[in-house]
């Protein structure tokens, strides 16, 4: 009998995925919101919608980042609220971890758990994570 992927495995995949949609070079980043084991909603790091993209005109850079795009998460979390499609008490698979300001709307949003396959910049968010009882795991280790 062939053995099936684990959900956190699946949905991590999905999130890869997602992320070859990214127009930023500079990182793909993809998101996938979940609530019992349904996807509400995607989202990869990208212009704003009908702007030219960072692979097109160039990056934006400020303090060594590229700020045209908008974040996989930030963009996940638009994606639902345009389409009216509740996420308070979700969870999200982000194929590395939030900035601290994705980090705040996924909080604000009711995301109640982030799994992530690589650690993006940020310690603050270790802590808050604990403070706002959301948690945080890191699936770059087997699953």
């Amino acid at each position: 009998m062939k053995k099936r992927l684990s959900w956190e495995k699946y949905f991590i995949n999905i999130a890869l995925e997602v992320a070859k949609r990214s127009t930023c070079d500079r990182k793909n980043v993809g998101a996938v919101i979940i609530r019992n084991k349904t996807i509400l909603s995607t989202g990869y790091n990208g212009s704003i919608r009908g702007l030219p993209h960072c692979d097109e005109v160039g990056h934006e850079m400020v303090n060594n980042h590229c700020v045209r795009t908008t974040h996989a998460e930030a963009n996940s979390i638009v994606q639902a609220a345009k389409n009216g499609v509740k996420i308070d008490k979700s969870e999200i698979y982000v194929t590395a971890s939030p900035c601290y300001d994705c980090f705040k709307l996924i909080i604000n949003a009711g995301i109640q758990k982030i799994y992530y396959l690589e650690f993006y910049r940020d310690e603050r968010i270790i802590q808050y994570a604990k403070d706002s009882k959301v948690e945080l795991i890191n699936l770059s280790k087997p699953i």
